[in-house]
């Protein structure tokens, strides 16, 4: 079963801004999410990841079908959370899925604290299943 894990950038209730954390703890975060993709890629279970860029370099293209394409700058200033990434896994069930979001959100922040960021799983659907 296939799942993708998103993860959103924007603040966390009692967690500061990672721009106020001391360059340990940024390394000890990333140390975490390295571990992590290590050990995925070492299962077979990770079928992909990508890291996004702001939301300045963001698009919204809109289109008819007949007329040139609309494209505006987004997302809007008003949002306070924006998608920052994703991992694709592939797994046995949606436990294990879980498992690995809980290990995403537990990634260490200031004090080695675990950060607790929400980490949206949603199940990758193919043309045969039934909308959910």
């Amino acid at each position: 079963m296939k799942y993708m894990l998103l993860m959103n950038s924007g603040p966390i209730e009692g967690v500061p801004s990672t721009y106020q954390w001391t360059p340990e703890e940024v390394k000890a975060g990333w140390a975490h999410m390295g571990q992590l993709y290590q050990e995925l890629t070492e299962s077979g279970e990770l079928v992909g990841t990508e890291m996004l860029a702001g939301p300045q370099a963001a698009k919204f293209v809109t289109s008819d079908g007949v007329s040139a394409p609309v494209v505006t700058d987004g997302p809007f200033p008003e949002s306070k959370e924006l998608l920052a990434g994703y991992w694709m896994v592939d797994v046995e069930s949606e436990e294990r899925a879980i498992e690995i979001a809980a290990r995403t959100s537990a990634a260490p922040g200031p004090g080695g604290r675990p950060t607790r960021r929400p980490i949206e799983l949603r199940p990758i659907m193919s043309a045969h299943d039934p909308v959910l």
